[in-house]
C-alpha cells in the first residue's frame, strides 16, 4: 500500500529539499569576492545575506506592489544591495560579471541522495518542480545537474509566488489533476501547510543543514503530513519505488 494513495504527480519544493543552495552560492561568491579584492569576506555569510533579501523581494509581488517580476530578477536587483553591504560598487563592476554571479543560483548542486531517489520515484510518478524558482533558472539547474524532471514549471507558469494558494492550484491544473492528486515534496513546514490548504498531499523531507550546522527550523515535521521522512530514497521506498 503506498504511502500517497491517488497521487500521479510529485512536485517539490527545490531551494533547500532538492538542491543544496547555500554551499553552491558561497563556492561562486568565493570567487567572486577574491577576484574583486574581497578574499577576506565570508562567502558563506554573503550567501545567507543574498538569501534573506528573497522572501521580501517576493512579498513585493504577492502583495500587489509590483508586477509579476521572475526570480532571476529579483535575485539580480537584490545582488546590488548584497555587494554594497560588503563594500562594493556594483556599477563599477562589469556587467558579465553580475551576471556571472547571479547565474550562480542556476548551478546548485542536488543533495545526494535527490538523484538517485528522483530516478526511482520517476519509475511511478510524474516529477516536476514546484519551486519559485523561474523557468530558465530551473531547467539549467536540472541540465547541469541531471535532475530528471518529465517537465519544469517555474514561478511563471502559476504567475505566482508560494505560499499564494494559485502557485500550487494552477500547478495541479497545468498538469490536468485535481489537487488530491498531486503531492508537494518539500523540507519546509510552512510550504507544506500552504499546499494542503490548498488541497494538496504533502510529504515531508529532513534537511537539517539547509541553513549550515547550526539551523533552527524545519528539524522535523511540525504537523502530520502524509509522509515524513529523511531522503528521497526512503521516500521511494515507502511509495513502492
Amino acid at each position: 500500500m503506498t504511502a500517497l494513495p491517488g497521487v500521479k504527480a510529485l512536485v517539490f519544493d527545490t531551494f533547500g529539499t532538492v538542491v543544496d543552495w547555500r554551499s553552491g552560492i558561497a563556492r561562486d561568491a568565493r570567487t567572486f569576492l577574491a577576484r574583486h579584492g574581497r578574499g577576506d569576506a565570508d562567502p558563506v555569510a554573503f550567501a545567507d545575506a543574498w538569501r534573506k533579501r528573497y522572501q521580501p523581494a517576493m512579498e513585493a509581488v504577492r502583495s500587489g506592489r509590483r508586477p509579476f517580476t521572475r526570480l532571476d530578477v529579483l535575485h539580480r536587483e537584490n545582488l546590488d544591495g548584497v555587494l554594497t553591504d560588503h563594500g562594493l560598487d556594483p556599477a563599477g563592476i562589469a556587467a558579465e560579471e553580475l551576471d556571472w554571479l547571479n547565474r550562480a543560483w542556476h548551478r546548485l548542486d542536488p543533495w545526494p541522495d535527490a538523484i538517485p531517489g528522483l530516478l526511482r520515484l520517476r519509475a511511478k510518478h510524474f516529477l516536476a518542480p514546484l519551486s519559485n524558482g523561474n523557468i530558465l533558472l530551473l531547467a539549467n539547474m536540472a541540465k547541469r545537474a541531471g535532475i530528471p524532471w518529465d517537465a519544469v514549471l517555474g514561478a511563471e507558469a502559476a504567475q505566482a509566488y508560494k505560499p499564494q494558494p494559485e502557485a500550487y492550484l494552477r500547478t495541479a491544473e497545468i498538469l490536468g489533476l485535481q489537487p488530491g492528486e498531486v503531492a508537494l515534496v518539500a523540507a519546509h513546514n510552512g510550504d507544506l501547510a500552504a499546499a494542503r490548504r490548498s488541497g494538496l498531499k504533502t510529504a515531508f523531507v529532513l534537511r537539517p543543514t539547509e541553513h549550515g550546522p547550526n539551523q533552527t527550523t524545519d528539524l522535523g515535521a511540525a504537523q502530520e503530513w502524509e509522509v515524513v521522512t529523511d531522503s528521497f530514497e526512503d521516500l521511494a521506498d515507502r511509495l513502492g519505488c
